[in-house]
């Protein structure tokens, strides 16, 4: 096998496994089972798989114009500053955003707790041929009040099971989940937020509640390696991405939405014409 990771299976390299117990402290937060040798050529692989993700991408899109339901959803979930929002600006910035469906998933709004905590997820679902991307996503429903306490246990441990059968039926309606862990270290965690605050530009970033959230992280690691482990199935496994270095996250989820693509396979429809007598007729005209 290349020693890029070129010809490497992410889907089945970094694929929560099957088990009794996830620990994520088993979990190297800066190297992957496979990949580029170093940031340049990481960065240049990135950059060549984006090209191959564009041409994919156009071939959702227009199978999706003919009827095909086919779509992909990227969820990305991680502690702050694990790097949610920067693999959506360097690997689904790839793509044509008009193809794109891009949403953030804040604290929900007072009316969005008059509903179930699938609700507004529902209403952002990539609609067929498009590409998704979830800036967090409906686990948060089962991990910050976990950590926090802010609903019954017997409510969350039905959250878990409602997950399950509501990814099961985005499966069915053909969605491609793509569901990653960006796994960042609790000492990378104290550098990020030590730029944000040393950098003006990047203070805006910063919350006092971020240093409330560092020390409650063994509750949340725990209530990750739940989440991990209870809701990973054939049609939607987790992905564990070591995601120190930002130049490897963002090459190994690029890396993870082209194996997907790939096993998609969209195809351009055929046309409901003859195309031979069009271009007969525009020669003649």
């Amino acid at each position: 096998m290349a020693k890029d990771g070129r010809n490497e299976d992410l889907r089945t390299l970094l694929r929560v496994p099957g088990g009794e117990h996830l620990d994520l402290a088993e979990y190297d937060t800066r190297h992957g089972p496979a990949g580029p040798k170093d940031k340049a050529a990481g960065r240049a692989e990135t950059a060549r798989t984006g090209k191959r993700l564009a041409r994919l991408q156009e071939r959702l899109w227009a199978a999706g114009t003919a009827g095909d339901r086919s779509r992909v959803l990227l969820v990305l979930q991680g502690m702050d500053t694990s790097g949610k929002g920067g693999t959506i600006k360097h690997v689904v910035g790839m793509f044509n955003p008009a193809g794109c469906r891009v949403m953030g998933f804040k604290a929900p709004t007072a009316e969005e707790r008059e509903h179930g905590f699938l609700w507004r997820v529902e209403k952002e679902l990539p609609r067929p041929g498009e590409i998704g991307a979830f800036d967090r996503s409906h686990y948060e429903d089962v991990l910050v009040p976990r950590v926090r306490a802010l609903a019954p246990r017997d409510e969350i441990e039905r959250r878990y099971d409602e997950i399950n059968r509501f990814e099961q039926r985005l499966a069915d309606d053909r969605v491609t989940l793509v569901k990653c862990f960006l796994h960042i270290s609790f000492e990378e965690q104290r550098r990020r937020l030590l730029r944000r605050l040393d950098r003006p530009d990047k203070r805006w970033k910063f919350s006092p509640g971020d240093i409330d959230d560092r020390a409650l992280w063994p509750a949340y690691q725990e209530a990750y390696e739940i989440a991990l482990h209870r809701c990973s199935a054939p049609h939607a496994p987790w992905y564990v991405i070591p995601a120190d270095r930002k130049w490897y996250r963002d090459w190994a989820v690029a890396r993870l939405l082209l194996e997907h693509l790939q096993a998609l396979d969209p195809q351009y429809p055929e046309p409901g014409f003859d195309p031979a007598e069009c271009r007969k007729r525009l020669l003649e005209h």
